[in-house]
């Protein structure tokens, strides 16, 4: 099997100009790279890239931790993270937890056996505290604010949001308004947040309008079941996703209630479904999210960017 020495005497040529070819090194003459990369196609030359990207100091890859690849939130800032990684260059290898802590833990340590150049994560298992010291080998940036010296994060500012969405049920006339969310409090920043905007506009939480657990559109039929089979039933709901609110809207349709006469609904995320079935929607703008944390990550230091969240008004309330 042929190596560098080989090359460099077929080249006409010294060892190092060889690598510096091989690492893409701007010095070098172009006649010279032009001899070095003919010899190595005539011999059929394969570089070793693990001991290449050993000796730039970088593999031009990314990981993206998120706990599942088949929900619509994560996979709208996926999208967003590999646009802008394939603009520049990079591969992004996708690092699926399932909100398991010894995995996350793994893909962390990737960063520190320098196998990747920086971690975006879109949702965590583990508290900063655990996470935080992996910064030293290379960045990380969260998709949630966090106020950390070491930690960048493209964010939303999501208790504005949620407080905006509450806000615009109450503005529409509704005092009563149940609304989902996905994990516990105390392992979610998101439902901490919803939380606290909801009782910031209707005052303190009625534990009967509020359900765990949702994700998907059976999630939504379930919880407009729920929250319609109350004594004391809301007027309006607020889902913690479109796929939910798709739900929650086929329920009540399919049981001689009309949208938004009979009781209004919010979704978010801004997805097609919303869309097709007229549901008003609060957009995060999360592929904005995805492709505004690898530029941060490329730029190699700490920063904070917000991202606007919007609320797109359709037939719904």
């Amino acid at each position: 099997m042929s190596n560098i020495k080989d090359i460099a005497k077929l080249a006409g040529v010294s060892v190092t100009t060889v690598s510096r070819v091989l690492n893409d090194h701007p010095y070098v003459a172009e006649a010279k790279r032009k001899r070095v990369q003919e010899v190595m196609a005539e011999l059929d030359y394969s570089p070793n890239r693990n001991a290449v990207d050993l000796s730039r100091g970088r593999t031009n890859t990314i990981g993206f931790v998120l706990p599942y690849n088949d929900h619509p939130w994560f996979d709208k800032v996926m999208n967003g993270v590999l646009e802008a990684a394939f603009a520049r260059c990079y591969s992004v290898v996708i690092c699926p937890t399932g909100y398991d802590q010894k995995e996350e833990e793994r893909y962390l340590r990737m960063l520190k056996t320098k196998r990747i150049d920086g971690l975006v994560i879109a949702s965590r298992a583990n508290n900063w505290e655990t996470i935080a010291p992996y910064a030293n080998y290379g960045p990380i940036v969260a998709c949630e604010y966090i106020d950390h010296p070491l930690i960048s994060c493209a964010y939303v500012d999501q208790l504005q949001a949620y407080t905006d969405g509450f806000q615009m049920l109450k503005d529409s006339g509704h005092a009563r308004v149940a609304f989902t969310v996905g994990r516990e409090e105390k392992w979610s920043n998101s439902t901490k947040l919803k939380i606290a905007a909801y009782e910031a506009v209707f005052g303190e939480l009625d534990q009967a309008l509020f359900m765990l657990d949702c994700y998907n559109v059976a999630d939504g039929k379930l919880a407009a079941e729920l929250f319609l089979g109350l004594e004391n039933p809301p007027t309006a709901l607020y889902a913690n996703g479109d796929e939910v609110a798709a739900g929650m809207h086929y329920y009540m349709t399919h049981h001689g209630l009309r949208v938004p006469t009979d009781i209004a609904i919010l979704g978010e995320e801004n997805l097609p479904i919303a869309e097709v079935l007229d549901i008003t929607t609060l957009d995060k703008n999360l592929r904005d999210i995805g492709r505004a944390a690898v530029d941060i990550l490329l730029e190699g230091k700490v920063e904070k960017k917000q991202v606007q969240h919007e609320i797109i008004r359709r037939n719904s309330i």
